[in-house]
């Protein structure tokens, strides 16, 4: 465990203990389980019998899945410092499973926020007494042809340039839409689900900027669920394919039903989101780190133990200025954004938040290779822990986005967002 400098928060016995318990949590039932995951065929991993499953029921019932949520419908509605606690200490068990809940409390916190009083009581809140796994939620937004441009075609002043449109659209049809089209094989927790805050392309369908969204459940006829794809890191929350083939869905679940809104509340979200793999992936780092402590005092080289070397201690320095500054970075600005979220003014700085983001990724890339490097030829092997840690901060570098389509949003959002003068 880390030491807190921050005397509000180190001296608050309510997070003193909501972080011992979060840690617990994440050490006794989140990391044993990512590691068996991790091991496991892709397709077994999304099978009903898999840990995975029993994961997420065990975060249903410490109620990750609402700590956004106003308390009006059900919700934790946590300050910011908590939910900053929280996503840092599951981070550091797993950001594959971290993402995992996630991705399942973003339909519940959108239909909360804006979904009409019938969603709210259809959807909603059932979601918020789910303490068997019942609901589970995923975020489909990339496409086959369509991954970081989504980002970049929030703040973008020419979005038809990039050419082409959203692959995935919604049209209305009477009392209802219609949605057609696929979500690429990324969308995590996707062969999982059984609901999804789905982003779509609206009429007039000119440019990837038409953006919607809407709640779809995923049990609807039309809808398919591809399997899950073997890949490098984040093995243990499971993404796939999502198509959808003439899928109605009544009025009252599209939430964003206008192109101009629907690009200012997708800045809201992905501000939101950002802020969330911020944290997450600083609790990432701070494993790496921990790692590379445990393994340079027991590793005996040249005659004494590894950390007793002074280039050592230099490595394990740069390591821990990384992880202090990610933590605090980090903490400030999921403040910010979440004042601004619960005031429904979309009026965050995404460059912040984005930046976040980038920052927090590369910082747990950086420190994972660190520790990977203090490991010598064992942290290449399935036996250390850092093995998988790399993986994982490797993956970290392109989600959401790749990092430099997120720097370079954050260019666009700051200038447009005119948080920066010359005067």
């Amino acid at each position: 465990m880390y030491f807190e400098i921050d005397s509000g928060i180190r001296e608050n016995e309510e997070l003193t203990m909501l972080r011992e318990q979060t840690h617990k949590f994440a050490a006794e039932v989140i990391r044993p389980a990512a590691k068996e995951l991790d091991q496991m065929e892709p397709r077994k991993v999304a099978q009903k019998d898999s840990p995975y499953f029993d994961v997420m029921k065990q975060m249903k019932k410490m109620g990750y899945h609402r700590m956004q949520v106003l308390k009006e419908h059900g919700g934790l509605e946590l300050t910011p410092d908590e939910i900053h606690i929280i996503n840092e200490e599951l981070g550091w068990g797993s950001v594959g499973l971290t993402t995992a809940i996630g991705v399942d409390s973003i339909p519940l916190a959108m239909a909360s926020l804006a979904g009409s009083p019938e969603l709210i009581e259809e959807v909603v809140r059932p979601w918020m007494e789910d303490t068997e796994g019942k609901y589970h939620g995923c975020w489909p937004v990339m496409e086959e042809a369509h991954g970081s441009d989504y980002v970049i075609g929030m703040s973008y002043p020419y979005p038809e340039e990039f050419g082409n449109k959203g692959f995935v659209t919604a049209d209305r049809d009477g009392d209802g839409w219609v949605i057609n089209g696929a979500k690429s094989y990324w969308t995590s927790s996707a062969p999982c689900a059984n609901y999804a805050f789905l982003i779509v392309n609206l009429p007039p369908h000119r440019s990837i900027a038409d953006i919607g969204g809407c709640i779809v459940p995923l049990t609807l006829p039309g809808v398919t669920q591809g399997p899950p794809i073997d890949k490098l890191g984040l093995r243990d929350d499971p993404q796939g394919e999502l198509a959808f083939d003439n899928v109605r869905i009544p009025a009252h679940y599209m939430l964003l039903a206008e192109p101009v809104f629907g690009r200012f509340a997708t800045k809201g979200v992905i501000s939101s989101t950002s802020c969330g793999m911020a944290c997450m992936f600083t609790g990432l780092a701070r494993a790496a780190f921990e790692e590379a402590l445990k393994y340079t005092r027991e590793r005996v080289q040249g005659g004494r133990p590894l950390i007793e070397h002074d280039v050592v201690k230099l490595k394990l320095s740069d390591m821990f200025l990384k992880v202090e500054t990610a933590r605090y970075f980090t903490r400030v600005v999921l403040r910010h954004v979440s004042e601004r979220s619960r005031a429904l003014t979309f009026d965050q700085s995404t460059a912040h938040a984005l930046s976040a983001q980038v920052y927090a990724t590369n910082i747990a890339y950086e420190v994972a290779h660190q520790s990977r490097q203090l490991h010598g030829a064992n942290g290449l092997t399935k036996d250390y822990l850092i093995e998988k840690l790399y993986r994982d901060a490797t993956a970290g570098l392109m989600e959401d986005g790749a990092n430099e389509a997120l720097s370079l949003e954050a260019a666009y959002s700051f200038l447009e967002e005119g948080r920066y003068t010359t005067e």
